[in-house]
C-alpha cells in the first residue's frame, strides 16, 4: 500500500456497530461502507462483545442499539464510559421514548438516532459526535422535557473541571496539549452554552446540572 493510500485510510472514522439484528448491522456496514471518511472495523451483537470489540480496536465511534441479547445498551454505554472516557457513543435506536433518550444520554452517549429516521441523519450524528459535539435531533430533546442534559462537548466538560481544580488558562492548555488561546475558546462556548457571564457561574451551574462533581 502505498503511503497516500496509508494517509487515506487513517482519515477515515473507525466504526463499531453493535447490534443484534444482523440485517440492520449489514444495513449499516453497507452505508458506511458508501461514505469515503466512514469505516467500519468491528460489528457485534451484545453488550458484552461490544467492551470486548473496543477494548481490541479503539475504534472512533461507536454505534449501539439499546436493546441487545445480553447486556443491554445503556449497560452498555456505563461500562465502556467507566472503562474508556473518551469513549464516544452514537445510539441508534427503535425506541425512542423520552425516558430511554434521557438515560442514555444521561449514562454518557453522545449522539442518539432513530431507526425510523433518514441514514443521512445517522452519518451527520456520526461526523459530529466524533469531532467532539453532541447530536439530539429536536424531536428527541423534546421529549426529555425540563431534564438537564449537558450541552457540552467532551473537551468542554475537561476544561471545566480542570477550571474547577482552580487550573489557569495556561495549564489547562499545558494538560490537554492546547494552546491557551484553545482554551480561552472552550471557555467562551461554555459560558455561552450554560448562559452564565463568570467561570464562577459557570461552575455553580454546572454542578446544580449534575455536569461535573466537585468533589
Amino acid at each position: 500500500m502505498s503511503s497516500s493510500a496509508k494517509a487515506n485510510r487513517r482519515q477515515k472514522i473507525r466504526l463499531l456497530v453493535a447490534d443484534d439484528h444482523m440485517v440492520m448491522r449489514m444495513g449499516l456496514v453497507f452505508a458506511a461502507s458508501a461514505q469515503p471518511d466512514l469505516e467500519v472495523v468491528a460489528e457485534v451483537d451484545s453488550g458484552e462483545e461490544t467492551i470486548v470489540a473496543y477494548r481490541k480496536h479503539r475504534p472512533d465511534v461507536v454505534i449501539l442499539d439499546l436493546r441487545m441479547r445480553g447486556m443491554g445498551g445503556l449497560e452498555a454505554i456505563r461500562a465502556l464510559k467507566a472503562e474508556f472516557h473518551t469513549v464516544r457513543i452514537v445510539v441508534f435506536s427503535n425506541y425512542a421514548r423520552g425516558e430511554e433518550v434521557y438515560q442514555a444520554m444521561r449514562a454518557g452517549a453522545a449522539g442518539f438516532v432513530v431507526k425510523n429516521m433518514n441514514l443521512t441523519q445517522l452519518v451527520d450524528a456520526i461526523r459530529r459526535v466524533y469531532a467532539g459535539e453532541r447530536y439530539l435531533p429536536a424531536e428527541l430533546a423534546a421529549g426529555i422535557g425540563t431534564r438537564s442534559i449537558s450541552p457540552l462537548s467532551e473537551r468542554e466538560t475537561e476544561v471545566l473541571g480542570l477550571i474547577a481544580k482552580g487550573r489557569s488558562n495556561k495549564e489547562i492548555g499545558a494538560i490537554l496539549g492546547v494552546t491557551e488561546g484553545t482554551v480561552k475558546i472552550h471557555v467562551t462556548n461554555i459560558l455561552s452554552k450554560l448562559d452564565v457571564t463568570a467561570r464562577t457561574e459557570a461552575l455553580v451551574v454546572a454542578v446544580q446540572r449534575g455536569i461535573i462533581d466537585i468533589a
